[in-house]
């Protein structure tokens, strides 16, 4: 899957509205003071991606029945894999953080 710098930069300003409490997956629940808590931001940030999957898969079935151009669902493709990508890198930097942590003496 070719992705372009308009998708990955798409993808990227979703993921700092996400972090920013601005996003549209329940922009301000539980936002106290800074944004809300780790675990509302990676709800969050989850939800995003399936929501981006979701829509992807919905253009892809529409291009099946005919009612959607194949350049929309080659981009909402593109668009998803990037978000995916982007919150498999947060992932592994978290575990990789906690795995830090976790190795400093007390």
């Amino acid at each position: 899957m070719i992705t372009t710098p308009q998708s990955a930069a798409s993808a990227y300003a979703n993921i700092g509205r996400i972090a920013a409490g601005t996003g549209t997956a329940g922009g301000g629940a539980g936002a106290a003071g800074e944004g809300g808590d780790f675990a509302s931001l990676v709800r969050n940030a989850v939800s995003s991606v399936a929501d981006s999957a979701r829509g992807a898969e919905a253009k892809a079935q529409g291009f099946a029945a005919g009612r959607v151009d194949l350049v929309d669902v080659v981009t909402a493709i593109a668009e998803t894999e990037v978000a995916l990508e982007t919150m498999v890198s947060v992932r592994d930097r978290v575990i990789q953080s906690y795995e830090e942590i976790m190795r400093m003496p007390i």
